[in-house]
């Protein structure tokens, strides 16, 4: 965990993410990467600038199918405020859409559910829990599916419902969060496309460069990050 948090203080100073006075709502899954944010957001909290407010939200898209009684444990535990929102998303895009590729229109409804509860509770921030392998993949996805450059960027104003989006973590590498999270609460996905997206196959290939290239992840993220990213044509 010590890791981590250097890396995301590091990005937190450096765009500037966290203010004073703020209220940041977390978007908590109940997977390893929210979870993990949690933890070092409540950290970064206690130890580095307690001149801010946390609250967790859960969105549960299965209307109850999935358990979120230890992550509300968990939450109380690190002495964090704890929200869940409940919903039938599963149901519209599995039983009454009948949605063969539904993961681009479920993710955009649950950031929408999320946005809206966070406003509702007076935030104005919602943090994401993405680290520096969503942000290479989400790279490769754009380039080869959609034949454009694009990478998630640590910071974005949504101005419709006037919140920020911050990534803390797009420093830190999912196998450092691998390790931090394994005594963490985590609980199971119950959608039924769970590992069978356009983005697995996008972490195959960057798989795959790796055993080619051993730091090409490295380089990737340098590249990403690099003042000069944008001269390219």
């Amino acid at each position: 965990m010590r890791k981590i948090l250097s890396l995301m203080r590091k990005l937190i100073e450096q765009e500037g993410l966290i203010k004073n006075g703020d209220k940041i709502a977390i978007g908590v899954s109940g997977g390893k990467d929210s979870l993990t944010l949690l933890t070092a957001m409540r950290e970064y909290q206690k130890y580095i600038n307690p001149n801010f407010d946390l609250t967790a939200i859960a969105i549960d898209l299965s209307n109850s199918e999935m358990d979120y009684s230890e992550i509300e444990s968990y939450c109380k535990q690190i002495d964090v405020a704890f929200h869940l929102e409940k919903s039938n998303v599963f149901e519209i895009l599995f039983d009454v859409r009948k949605e063969k590729n539904p993961c681009s229109l479920c993710a955009n409804m649950r950031r929408g559910l999320l946005n809206t509860t966070a406003k509702k509770l007076g935030c104005n921030k919602v943090a994401l829990g993405h680290h520096a392998d969503d942000l290479i993949e989400t790279f490769l996805l754009s380039l080869f599916f959609e034949g454009r450059l694009y990478a998630l960027q640590p910071k974005t104003y949504l101005s419709r419902t006037e919140l920020e989006v911050i990534r803390p973590m797009l420093f830190v590498e999912e196998k450092e969060i691998k390790k931090a999270s394994k005594n963490m609460p985590i609980i199971k996905n119950v959608c039924p496309k769970d590992h069978f997206s356009e983005r697995e196959n996008a972490k195959k290939i960057l798989e795959k460069f790796t055993e080619n290239y051993p730091d090409c992840k490295n380089k990737i993220l340098k590249a990403l990050t690099n003042p000069q990213r944008n001269k390219l044509w």
